[in-house]
């Protein structure tokens, strides 16, 4: 799964997937969690957006936002079986920017915290999938999903699971509404390459969510 990660400088997010930035400039985040608003790129019209989404997907079938809180990852392998997330795959696909996220090692003393980033630390999108939903007071609320899959062998030392990292290249793909979803789209939902990616130790800071410093994404010595 994927339930906590890092945009340390979203200032880099214009350039990196083409997009125009807020008026209100992007704060740094080192420890993002469910519930909290995530940035997100989506495609209309061949041109790419930048938009705010809760993090927890409430479909707009829904009765009750509340769902937003299980519906934090969807499983690649199971998209399309799903109520909640087979009608996106077509024309509400995202890419949620990151550039580093953790998972929590079980051991003799506990769960230890990691942070896993791409192998040069540079910025990455998350596959995802949007909805909006209308609450009974007439509020729209635009939450997102991070797909997960199978995690390759670096992560499978934490964790069984990963979120979808797309390669540069199958992002257009991704976004491009006028694409429906197919057996190649499908393809791209596959863990990244070990190879070029990178695990190292950081502080407990981390499993709260309400500790957002620099320190959250700063490595210590590994004890063991």
């Amino acid at each position: 799964m994927c339930g906590r990660f890092s945009l340390a400088e979203p200032e880099g997010i214009g350039e990196r997937f083409a997009v125009g930035l807020p008026a209100q400039p992007l704060q740094p985040r080192y420890n993002i969690a469910p519930s909290q608003p995530v940035a997100a790129v989506i495609n209309e019209a061949g041109v790419n957006y930048l938009k705010t989404f809760r993090w927890g997907l409430v479909p707009s079938w829904a009765k009750d936002a509340a769902i937003g809180y299980k519906l934090i990852n969807a499983r690649a392998e199971t998209l399309e079986e799903k109520a909640s997330f087979r009608a996106l795959l077509q024309r509400k696909r995202c890419l949620i920017p990151a550039d580093g996220f953790y998972e929590w090692k079980k051991t003799g003393r506990g769960k230890r915290p990691y942070r896993i980033t791409l192998r040069e630390g540079e910025m990455f999108g998350f596959a995802g999938l949007w909805d909006s939903w209308r609450s009974p007071t007439g509020e729209t609320v635009n939450s997102c999903t991070i797909i997960t899959t199978r995690a390759n062998a670096l992560v499978g030392a934490i964790h069984d699971r990963m979120p979808v990292i797309l390669p540069r290249e199958a992002e257009t793909i991704w976004l491009d509404q006028a694409l429906a979803y197919s057996p190649a789209l499908k393809d791209l939902l596959v863990s990244f390459p070990a190879a070029m990616m990178r695990l190292y130790e950081v502080s407990p800071l981390v499993n709260s969510p309400a500790n957002e410093s620099r320190e959250c994404i700063g490595g210590i010595q590994d004890a063991e």
